[in-house]
């Protein structure tokens, strides 16, 4: 259900809306409020269907879809858009910010049949996250025959960058590693300033940090342009953090190393998203309501 609240509503569908514009909107969710969850085409501001959402990024190589990691609604609305993608005719690639690209092979081995859930759970708390969070998405992948796709690099690394700034890295991992330097839109900056929090912001500190998610950005986008460019027929479906799969982020890299076509689908976090005022600079579409239930 969307919010009872008429003022709660207004937040929600009010990004970046107003007078006439914002009471259109408003009267058509409000008439279809009995419908748990819809989809905002943040371009013009339209409520959308699943199957119209669907058409436009059928068009896409990448759809990165954003979550908050530990929300089963996320993940529920991510399964349903992958297979709605299935359903309309794309060959379907599930890219994960989950698991690093050396855990290639055991992706490949679980999607083939060749581990159990437990040794895969074990596998994936190495790399992050309990595979249980994701446990739907994985056993349809294995089911449907959909790659998984690992894309991060070790987080200690990236924990490093955090502390110490990019080139307190070795020789070695400069040499691995895309370069990086804190140049990013104001929108970013900001975004990076509310990550860090209550914690102290010092030039450097906030230079480090800055680094830190811009190689998280870099290595996953240089590993799927690399993917792409080595399965043409494949549609990669991303799996992200907001902060990671949101237009600033992973899709600027693409459009560093090339001409990929991407679109971004994030899902509303209340509160959260009335204060970032989300608007088409940032994604493509937003899930309204979808804590409640599937897409529409």
């Amino acid at each position: 259900m969307l919010d009872r609240s008429t003022g709660r509503l207004r937040q929600k569908v009010g990004i970046g809306l107003r007078g006439p514009l914002f009471l259109a909107v408003f009267l058509v969710l409000l008439a279809a409020s009995s419908t748990p969850a819809h989809t905002l085409r943040l371009a013009d501001h339209k409520i959308v269907s699943l199957a119209e959402m669907v058409a436009d990024l059928r068009r896409a190589r990448v759809v990165l879809l954003g979550e908050e990691h530990d929300n089963p609604h996320h993940h529920q609305a991510q399964l349903q858009l992958i297979k709605a993608l299935a359903a309309a005719g794309a060959k379907v690639t599930v890219g994960l910010e989950m698991f690093r690209s050396d855990s290639q092979p055991a992706l490949d081995q679980w999607v083939a049949g060749r581990l159990d859930f437990t040794k895969f759970r074990q596998i994936s708390q190495d790399n992050w996250a309990d595979a249980r969070l994701y446990e739907e998405i994985y056993l349809q992948a294995r089911e449907q025959g959909w790659p998984l796709l690992g894309l991060n690099f070790s987080r200690r690394i990236s924990r490093q960058v955090a502390a110490q700034g990019y080139t307190s890295l070795s020789k070695e991992l400069l040499g691995e590693l895309p370069w990086v330097q804190c140049v990013v839109s104001p929108a970013y900056r900001e975004f990076i300033g509310r990550a860090m929090g209550k914690h102290k912001q010092s030039e450097t500190s906030f230079t480090n940090f800055c680094e830190a998610q811009l190689l998280w950005d870099t290595v996953m986008a240089r590993n799927l342009h690399d993917y792409l460019a080595n399965h043409p027929g494949q549609t990669v479906v991303v799996l992200a953090g907001d902060g990671h799969a949101w237009k600033h982020a992973i899709p600027v890299q693409l459009d560093r190393l090339g001409d990929t076509n991407w679109r971004v689908v994030l899902p509303e976090i209340p509160g959260l998203t009335e204060r970032l005022g989300i608007s088409a600079g940032d994604a493509d579409y937003l899930l309204l309501g979808v804590d409640a239930g599937p897409v529409h």
